[in-house]
Formats: C-alpha cells, structure tokens, sequence
C-alpha cells in the first residue's frame, strides 16, 4: 500500500468529489487505489462480503469520460462506495448475511442506492451485516465476524458493521446502512466513524408487496462516514420524498449540508448519562463524561437529567425483539412465496437467535402488538418532555465499548454490565428507543478507551430537526476532531 493510495483513500468524500470535479483526480485512479486498500485490508478487516472490481473499474471509466466531456456531474460524481448486505443493487446478489439466501439477485436498486448511483456514486462492493441485521453485532454463521479497525479481533458493531468498518479503514469514502434498533450509530460508535439517522421518513424506502413494510418508526435509512460534512452530503444525496413510500416525508427545506456550516448557537442541552436507566460500563461512561465537559468548556450549556420512560430497559428491549420479530416473521412469509423457506427447510441453516425471533413473532396476538404501542408513548413521551426544555439530548451511543469477536459465527453482546442483566442482541444499545419514535439522532466520536476503543456520543435533536443534530455534531467535531485517530492514518 503506497502512501499515495493512503492519501486517496482517507480523503473526506466531500473533497474527493470537489477534486474529482476540477479533473485533480481521476475517477479510475480513485476507485483502483480503493480496489487495492480493499485487496490489502479486507483479508484482516472482513468488511466486505463482495467486491466489484471489475463493474468498479467499468463506472469509474465512465466517470472519468463524463469528467473530460464536460457534463454536469452528481454531488458525489466518482466517489467510491460501499452498499449494505441487506439492501439490493440490481444484478448483484443480496445474501442478508444468511446461509439460507442464495441466487437471490434483484432486478431493482433499493430507492437510497439508486439515488447515490444517480449522484454518481461508483460501488465498490457488498459489505457484512449479522443475519438479517437482527442483533447490534455484525457476525453471521456464512461469512464470519467483521473486525473494527481499531482493534482486529474485536467488533465493528451492527447491523452496519461492514460498512462502517469499510469507511473507517478507507476501504469506502462512504457507505449506506440502515437503521432498525442502532444498525447505523452502533457500527459508528465502534468503529469510530459518524452514523446519522434522519428523521423516520427522511430517505424513502420503498417496499414492495407491503409498502406500509415500516409502518411505524422503525427502520430508517442513513450514511457511514468518516466526517459530519460527508454525512451531510450522503444524506441529501438520499433524502426526499418518494411517491411509492406512503411513509416518506415531504421535501421541507432542510439542508443538511449548510447546517454544518451554519453558526453556533446558544444551546441548552440535556446530559442523560444513562438514558433512563441503561447500566453503562465504566470507560464508557469516562469517556462520554470527559466529551461533555468538552461541550460546557465550548460554550454550550449543559443540565444533567434523565428521560423518564416510563418503563425499565429490559422491557424496552423486550419490546424491540417482539416488535422487529414480527416484521421479520412477515418477510419469512412473502419469502416463502419466491421459494425461499425460511421456518421449513432452510431453519437449520439460521442462526439460533434468528429463527427464535421468528418462532416467537407468532406468539404475539395482533392486540398484544397494538398494546405494545403504550411503551412506545412512553419513550415518545419522555424525550419530548426533555425537548420542550431543551435543544437537544446527548447520551452514550452504546453502554459498552466494542466486545471481542467469537470464533463460531455467532459473536453476541454482554449478558450483564456491572452486575445487571441485558439482553445480548440489544439490550447494551441505547440507541434502539430513539428508533421508536423517529427522532433525528446521530453518533460521532467521542473519543478512546484506555485500550484504544472507539466511543460514541449519541446527539439526538427535536422531531424533524435533522440540520441541528448535523449542526450540533460538527461543531463537537471541531471541538475534538477525530479524524487523524483512523488506524489508517496514524503514524503516516
């Protein structure tokens, strides 16, 4: 790996787009170096589970020719990218990080794809995710555990662990995730990049036989970065309205890119250091203590105080198994209908965890689900209650730094954290309630463990207040700039 190819590689997107505008760089000299990082680095990293090379040199050839022509260009016109497993790519396989889904390749892009393929986003390949995306962990039975760059051997978080290990070793200028329970901040935090979730709504999904798929706030869709400008960018890349998404937001004006820009503010922010009542490990909690004293010495006010809930974690993350469940359970369904079985013959190919999952969504009557809603108003309830008196909430992204991968394929999280009991696939992630009611919440860096450990701060803002949290967190960016932290560029 030449040092040129490190310079390339760990180039804000934002900057490899403007360079790549003003001819400085070349599309295909851009996307081979990225080629060979992957080649070099995917072999100890794992972050992703297929590569296209060759369809990557063929777009960025095309890139380069629409470069020397003149024409207008995408906001991300040759930047190289890596695609969740668990989203399509038309013509190329979507495995789900599951044994049981092979040959399964769309004829269509999911809607964000197809939007940064438009920008002119050039793929570089598929990247890891736990089966189905159901557990914070990026780990499954067929391709293995992804690594954080920070430490080889210990996790990158999930459900969009590879991507967000793919930016933070400059394997991807960026990478798409989504978002049902953390699956974008959690990856963030242990692999110390910035996940952004927007608004439920923000970037469409459209979802097809059941376009009301994510009827509730759930699942959302956004960026992996290595800056808050480049998720900015991503962001608008992928956000607007879709006339196929009954769900999607109308286009309000945001600008998510200015918003990192834009002024600072008098603030007054809410500290929960344990968002209710989450047990936090104790370098956690060192860490994100010593970002928020960072914040009070910049200026911004700061109050300690606790969201009531109305409910203990652990029926929190109770309900996020159950709920998630039956929307898994749903796909197992319309599945079965394309041939692939997943509670027949393909069962003994799942992981444990996921088809108990399954096996339980149909344990749940349709009144017990509606009823489950009461917990969700709680939640609901109880950020609004600190919002209406403050600008925005920061917390722990995560109540544990990153956990050391298991050799069997089926790496989970802590059953207890100091002394008290949590579930393992979520119950250490305190990201999963703001998926509840559709917040805008992001995760930067807040710093390292004594080990060299990537924490994450969580930033979560009003409802639809997208541009604030991207405001709030690029200017902790500036505060405490991280990025001169990536393995792959210390000591260079």
């Amino acid at each position: 790996m030449t040092s040129a190819d490190d310079q390339l590689c760990f180039l804000p997107a934002t900057e490899l787009a403007e360079r790549i505008r003003r001819r400085d760089l070349s599309p295909v000299e851009v996307t081979e170096a990225y080629l060979r990082r992957i080649e070099a680095r995917n072999p100890v990293v794992n972050a992703y589970t297929l590569v296209l090379g060759d369809e990557a040199i063929d777009a960025a050839r095309v890139a380069e020719k629409a470069v020397m022509a003149g024409v207008p260009l995408g906001p991300l016109h040759g930047v190289p990218v890596g695609i969740k497993d668990l989203d399509d790519l038309a013509g190329v396989p979507t495995s789900m990080g599951s044994r049981a889904v092979h040959n399964r390749v769309p004829k269509d892009s999911a809607t964000a794809v197809e939007r940064l393929l438009d920008a002119g986003a050039i793929v570089l390949g598929k990247t890891n995710t736990p089966e189905f995306g159901h557990k914070g962990i990026t780990d499954n039975l067929r391709f293995g555990p992804t690594s954080t760059p920070f430490a080889i051997g210990y996790n990158s978080g999930g459900s969009s662990g590879g991507s967000a290990a793919a930016v933070a070793d400059g394997m991807a200028a960026l990478a798409q995730g989504t978002d049902g329970g953390g699956s974008v901040r959690i990856p963030a935090s242990f692999s110390g990049t910035v996940g952004f979730k927007p608004s439920f709504g923000r970037i469409p999904s459209v979802t097809r036989p059941d376009g009301f798929l994510w009827g509730h706030p759930l699942v959302h869709i956004g960026p992996l970065a290595r800056t808050v400008a480049d998720a900015a960018l991503m962001t608008k890349v992928m956000a607007g309205p879709h006339s196929r998404d009954p769900l999607s937001l109308p286009d309000d004006g945001v600008d998510y890119v200015g918003a990192v820009s834009g002024p600072a503010r008098k603030l007054r922010v809410a500290y929960s250091p344990r968002l209710g009542n989450f047990p936090v490990h104790p370098d956690v909690a060192a860490v994100v203590a010593d970002a928020v004293d960072a914040m009070r010495r910049n200026g911004i006010e700061v109050d300690e105080v606790e969201p009531d809930f109305k409910a203990d974690h652990k029926e929190l993350a109770a309900l996020w198994v159950r709920t998630i469940s039956i929307h898994y359970a749903a796909i197992a369904v319309y599945w079965k209908q394309e041939g692939i079985d997943l509670m027949g013959e393909h069962a003994a190919v799942l992981t444990p965890q996921f088809l108990a999952m399954l096996e339980g969504a149909y344990k749940v009557s349709a009144v017990e689900h509606t009823l489950d809603d009461l917990l969700r108003t709680g939640v609901f309830d109880g950020l609004q209650d600190l919002l209406e008196t403050h600008d925005l909430i920061v917390s722990p992204t995560l109540a544990i730094p990153p956990v050391k991968n298991a050799t069997d394929g089926n790496t989970i999280g802590p059953t207890s954290i100091n002394g008290e009991a949590v579930d393992p696939l979520i119950g250490w992630c305190m990201t999963y309630p703001i998926n509840y009611t559709g917040h805008p919440a992001t995760s930067v860096p807040a710093g390292l463990t004594a080990q060299g450990l990537p924490v994450g701060l969580q930033i979560i803002g009003r409802r639809h207040a997208d541009a604030s949290v991207l405001n709030m967190a690029a200017r902790f960016e500036r505060m405490q700039p991280w990025f001169q932290s990536y393995p792959g560029l210390v000591g260079r």
